[in-house]
């Protein structure tokens, strides 16, 4: 058996992980916070209308801040703030959510 097979499934390797960090670099460079906010509001409209007090929900109660635990923490919930209608999403700089905290999870 030639000597060059036996580095093809390395080749195959290294090139399967070099797309896979083009393209992880590629959704980071590209995912805004604008659309990380609007996932996060259809989100919480549906976990809202799933726990049956969604009639109240609108997407503009979803608001947005940088934090130093995620890139951006996403706060949706009425006005003055109700933690039994409240949601926060703890969001990674890929748009992958990290930390949700609601009324079913105690917060």
């Amino acid at each position: 058996m030639p000597r060059w097979i036996w580095f093809v499934p390395v080749g195959i390797l290294v090139a399967l992980a070099a797309l896979m960090g083009w393209r992880y670099g590629w959704v980071v460079a590209n995912v805004t916070e604008t659309q990380v906010i609007d996932a996060y509001a259809a989100r919480y409209l549906e976990e809202r209308h799933r726990d049956g007090t969604g009639a109240t929900a609108e997407r503009q109660d979803c608001r947005a801040r940088p934090v130093e635990r995620a890139w951006l923490v996403v706060i949706c919930g009425p006005e003055p703030h109700d933690p039994a209608l409240s949601y926060t999403y703890y969001v990674a700089r890929d748009g992958r959510l990290q930390l949700r905290v609601g009324p079913d999870t105690g917060g």
